[in-house]
């Protein structure tokens, strides 16, 4: 009796060590205030002026999740990054109850809408396979921001679907096969591992023509399990997709011809690819298509986190 009294008292001493740090706890066994993470997601006041902060204990989430936009400065940390885990298993092809087609959007197993979100310690997964378009992610919401977080699936993992979204990447690892990191934000990626499965395309921008940034990868790695010479840097989604790649290692998996205008010509005089300082075997440029750039010391000093996301001055 006297040992479960004292498991007891312990358990609780963590507790509320844990949650005089975090607004909520969400933990499976029972240990805080929710056991999933979209019930803290809903208890968070709508239209809140401060910072929430959610800690999630170890665990496999199996939730599809919405962020919704009322839900602002939400701010998730996982206790471990490879064992707090959401995911879900949604497809493009996958019927909902009607019958019809969820499609690529519908098939994300997390929603991002509310404004300046951020994620640590966490892996995002889409643990459909390789059935076509599975996203893991999805991202609509302004100053956005993914720390150490990993990002799991095949083709489509990581959306940055916002057209309005500034959206910042460090230390994370995004793996897929088939456009794997796409859409519409503007990206900067510092640090990042972009791992390559099969073949396929590592982006697939679809930058609005009256944005000046599109992706920017700054000192990431490109790899992955893929033979070599079979993954393009990317293609443009829409005509005028940006992508710039600086000072990264780009392995074996890059095609020598680097890009690839999605069979339509004309996408080579609008959309923008450019790179700057890579290593790497696939980093030799004397192949690259030349609709693409290489860019000079002057062009470079112009990626700067002021410059990408303008009035948003990221977390260091």
């Amino acid at each position: 009796m006297k040992t479960k009294i004292l498991i007891g008292l312990l358990l609780l001493m963590t507790f509320w060590s844990t949650a005089q740090k975090y607004d909520f706890v969400v933990a499976q066994d029972g240990s805080g205030q929710f056991r999933t993470v979209q019930e803290a997601f809903n208890a968070v006041p709508d239209f809140r002026k401060k910072p929430t902060t959610i800690y999630i204990k170890k665990g496999i989430y199996q939730e599809k999740l919405v962020l919704a936009e009322s839900k602002a400065m939400v701010k998730i940390i996982g206790e471990s990054l490879t064992e707090t885990i959401i995911q879900y298993d949604d497809f493009a092809q996958k019927k909902n109850i009607f019958g019809e087609e969820k499609g690529t959007t519908g098939s994300s197993g997390f929603y991002v809408f509310g404004n300046e979100f951020s994620a640590q310690n966490i892996t995002f997964q889409n643990t459909a396979g390789p059935v076509g378009q599975a996203v893991a992610v999805w991202v609509k919401g302004d100053k956005v921001q993914f720390r150490n977080c990993r990002f799991l699936g095949f083709q489509d993992t990581l959306y940055t679907y916002g057209y309005e979204s500034r959206q910042y990447y460090y230390n994370c690892y995004i793996e897929g096969t088939v456009d794997f990191i796409f859409g519409s934000s503007t990206a900067l990626f510092e640090k990042c591992t972009i791992y390559a499965k099969n073949d396929g395309y590592y982006t697939a921008a679809s930058t609005p023509q009256n944005k000046e940034y599109g992706y920017v990868f700054k000192n990431c790695t490109f790899t992955g399990s893929a033979q070599a010479n079979t993954f393009y840097l990317g293609r443009p989604w829409r005509p005028y997709a940006k992508v710039v790649i600086m000072e990264s290692v780009l392995d074996k998996q890059v095609k020598p011809e680097g890009w690839n205008n999605w069979d339509k010509v004309s996408n080579e005089t609008t959309s923008y690819y450019a790179e700057y300082k890579n290593t790497g075997i696939g980093a030799e440029t004397s192949k690259r298509v030349k609709w693409s750039h290489q860019l000079t010391e002057e062009d470079a000093k112009k990626y700067t986190k002021e410059n990408i996301f303008g009035d948003w001055k990221v977390d260091e």
